[in-house]
């Protein structure tokens, strides 16, 4: 759901096998390794537990088809491979049909710190454990179901409530400490410790109508942070009608934006 790209991806072969290289193999091998250093204290135990269960091999590349059937055994999702970007349009569609869209490429060596754009590694390591989730893998659906059903002009709010629980969520259970859920959070060292461990950001009680008129940006670490209590929560708001909710977001209006504006290239 980007602009653009220096990857491609993969393309599976007759039997849904994508090859990887020897050193693809070893920058996925080096970012779980580096990621399970720090995520046994900071993750969620619903996303740990997930994790452990899809036995995702920790020095190659994991297959997709591997991963579908887990998925599909458990909650009935699967993976599809996509280009590195695709439209709203049919992102919507796969969720909305239980499929979630994974770029099959992954980053160089000079991007293992932070990568704009969505790889393999954020998309299977950072996304897919929570799928065997009920609360998470309905609110997926439900989100995938009111997009297809959308007005163009509502994609952006969408992407916005996305944003900021799927991508950047963060959860904290009564007497618990803080936790990361969200996929660009689990997947990325450094920002899932500036989301927890840093007093520069906000952190607030998730509110839908709040997510929906909270602007962010791609490119740096968020200056907010919405905390959910349980996975419940967002099971309850995929029986909710998202599109009413934007509608109500624009009547209440937009928040300025927490952070400066994006400088411009120089020309």
């Amino acid at each position: 759901m980007g602009k653009g790209t220096k990857y491609a991806s993969k393309t599976p072969d007759e039997n849904g096998y994508i090859h990887y290289s020897e050193e693809e193999d070893q920058i996925w091998s080096e970012l779980y390794a580096r990621q399970m250093n720090i995520l046994p204290d900071r993750a969620c135990s619903a996303y740990l537990e997930n994790l452990e269960r899809l036995e995702l091999s920790r020095d190659r590349v994991p297959q997709l088809n591997d991963i579908s059937a887990v998925l599909r055994e458990q909650t009935g999702w699967e993976v599809a491979p996509v280009p590195a970007l695709i439209p709203f349009t049919e992102f919507f569609e796969l969720l909305a049909a239980r499929r979630f869209p994974a770029a099959t490429f992954i980053r160089s060596r000079e991007q293992m710190e932070y990568l704009q754009e969505p790889d393999v590694f954020h998309e299977i390591f950072g996304h897919t454990p929570l799928l065997l989730d009920k609360g998470f893998a309905a609110f997926s659906h439900a989100y995938g179901r009111a997009g297809a059903a959308a007005r163009k002009e509502d994609h952006a709010m969408l992407a916005r409530l996305y944003w900021f629980t799927v991508e950047f969520g963060l959860i904290q259970r009564p007497g618990r400490p803080l936790r990361a859920y969200g996929a660009g959070l689990c997947s990325s060292i450094g920002e899932v410790q500036y989301a927890l461990d840093s007093d520069v950001p906000v952190r607030k009680r998730f509110d839908p109508l709040e997510a929906l008129r909270t602007p962010y940006r791609i490119d740096i670490y968020q200056p907010i942070y919405f905390v959910i209590e349980s996975s419940d929560e967002l099971y309850r708001l995929a029986q909710m009608d998202l599109l009413g909710m934007i509608d109500e977001a624009r009547k209440l209006g937009m928040h300025p934006p927490a952070f400066p504006p994006k400088e411009k290239a120089a020309s």
